[in-house]
């Protein structure tokens, strides 16, 4: 199956011009985008991804996109699909703009694509030698300057993995490439805080919701308490590791920096449960601010 694509409010062909020469989203990456898993024919957790959308259009002021149309360039993807269908992206750009950093006036490009990927089963990590930068304004966002991530994910396939782990500015654990990192160590499960600059994951929301739901021992860290001396304690048998996201789902991390690691028996219990709930609820409500 190739790439379906809608934008514009209509289907276009895979091969159809879109994007203008001078749309912002090309020239200097300046836009958000949503990545969702297709579980049983039904995308997972549109209303969440949406909400994240809003979020990053905020954090880089952007104007919001208009979510009923997302929303129907997603019914129009799911239904030409026909069932075949596994991820969909939806990408939001500035639109044209100068040719300078200097946002435009737009109107905004809006794009929604769905085709077929192969779930990986386990996850191979190595850690990237570079850091993320917590201060940084698109830290927690969604952002097409996905540039960065791109050359760590190109190491991490150099060195035979499928994903990179990397540290903030100050030396402690805060994210993959393209997931969010749960430790399970000392009899509970732990994943790095939102101050640590790693993204606000779908997955990894809804794994701490439906863990704590369960009664499991799970909590974000404090700011500053897993160090990158976590990953030396996975490979000395001492901690465990997991990546999360919306096309991986709660995932084992096989092995790390060339050595194989144990899965553990709290995460396994956290990826099957994640599972178990997935399937009963495809559109799982955000949780409410008290």
């Amino acid at each position: 199956m190739s790439v379906i694509v809608w934008a514009g409010g209509s289907l276009r062909a895979p091969g159809e011009p879109i994007v203008t020469a001078t749309d912002h989203g090309l020239t200097v990456g300046d836009g958000i985008f949503e990545t969702l898993a297709v579980r049983d024919g039904r995308p997972f957790a549109v209303t969440r991804h949406l909400a994240r959308l809003r979020y990053s259009s905020e954090r880089i002021g952007l104007a919001q996109p208009d979510a009923d149309a997302v929303r129907a360039g997603i019914a129009a993807v799911m239904e030409a699909g026909a069932g075949a269908l596994t991820r969909l992206r939806v990408t939001v750009t500035s639109g044209q703009g100068p040719m300078s950093s200097v946002r435009g006036d737009g109107p905004q490009t809006v794009v929604v694509t769905g085709g077929q990927a192969p779930r990986p089963h386990v996850c191979h990590a190595v850690r990237a030698p570079w850091h993320r930068n917590e201060r940084s304004p698109l830290a927690g966002v969604k952002s097409t300057s996905y540039g960065e991530n791109a050359v760590m994910a190109a190491y991490a396939r150099d060195k035979g993995a499928d994903e990179a782990i990397v540290a903030n500015t100050h030396g402690n654990l805060c994210e993959g490439t393209a997931t969010n990192v749960f430790v399970e160590v000392d009899e509970e499960i732990v994943t790095p805080p939102l101050a640590s600059g790693c993204l606000p994951g779908i997955t990894r929301g809804l794994a701490l919701e439906w863990a704590a739901q369960a009664g499991m021992p799970i909590r974000v860290a404090a700011p500053g308490e897993l160090t990158m001396g976590v990953l030396d304690a996975a490979i000395e048998g001492r901690a465990h590791l997991a990546v999360t996201s919306s096309t991986r789902g709660v995932q084992h991390v096989a092995s790390l920096d060339g050595h194989d690691l144990a899965a553990g028996r709290l995460l396994r219990r956290l990826g099957a449960l994640f599972e178990l709930n997935a399937e009963r609820d495809s559109d799982p409500a955000p949780r409410r601010s008290s």
